[in-house]
């Protein structure tokens, strides 16, 4: 299993960069994990969109959809027709995207892509990959994601404030990508629905899992201050998510 970071910022992409967004590959499968701003044009650079098999979002918030729009146009003005896409995602993704388009365009959208609402908690296959998903808490549903494929484990967070479940899905995974949005004391005065860098630590740590990935930074942030709050708690392999980095799953 190889996992390509293609976005790894939070609320709009630092420059250069791009939203949340991460190429999972395993036997010639193509699993693309949220779809944010600019994230198309990076997924690219690794594999012709015409090669996706098939995308998973966590949640509705723009930052880890958007770039399923122009997707749709992409796949759209092709003079050859695309099988539908699936894309799997909560309840929210598509009435998101299709705002962006009149009647016409939502029948065309519908077309593109095969929407399938993933109710939280369930499991199910999809490719090579055995899925399980948990309700984490956001303000709106986010799904974080564990998948597993030749004795392999990767899990996501999305978006999410702390909680045990993390720690469940997450447990004795290989790698565990954790949104990271704020600083030690960022999180003063907020809702409890994003991350510290030091709370992605503490369940990682909890979860036991063999390497933290940190991603979904604050664009102004300086990431390795995430990196060394991190590493206060969590002392085994830890990488800040930046795009273009390839690793190995395992």
């Amino acid at each position: 299993m190889e996992l390509t970071v293609l976005g790894a910022s939070g609320a709009w992409p630092a420059p250069g960069g791009a939203a949340n967004g991460f190429l999972v590959r395993t036997g010639g499968y193509h699993l693309v994990l949220d779809f944010g701003m600019a994230v198309l044009p990076n997924l690219q650079r690794y594999l012709p969109h015409e090669q996706i098999d098939a995308i998973f979002i966590s949640h509705e918030h723009w930052d880890h959809c958007l770039d399923l729009y122009p997707l749709f146009l992409a796949r759209f003005f092709r003079p050859d027709p695309l099988p539908p896409l699936p894309v799997l995602a909560p309840a929210g993704v598509f009435d998101r995207i299709a705002a962006m388009e009149d009647e016409e365009g939502v029948v065309e959208i519908r077309k593109s892509f095969e929407f399938r609402e993933v109710e939280p908690g369930i499991d199910f296959e999809l490719g090579p990959f055995a899925v399980r998903t948990s309700l984490l808490p956001h303000w709106v549903p986010n799904l974080g994601v564990r998948l597993e494929a030749e004795d392999r484990a990767l899990a996501y967070t999305g978006d999410t404030g702390t909680s045990s479940d993390i720690e469940t899905l997450a447990r004795e995974a290989d790698v565990l990508i954790a949104e990271a949005s704020w600083l030690d004391g960022q999180d003063e005065g907020r809702d409890p629905y994003h991350l510290t860098a030091r709370q992605a630590g503490i369940h990682a740590l909890g979860a036991n899992v063999g390497r933290l990935v940190l991603a979904h930074f604050w664009p102004t942030n300086d990431r390795e201050v995430s990196r060394d709050q991190a590493a206060e708690v969590w002392e085994g392999p830890l990488t800040l998510a930046e795009e273009g980095l390839v690793l190995e799953v395992g």
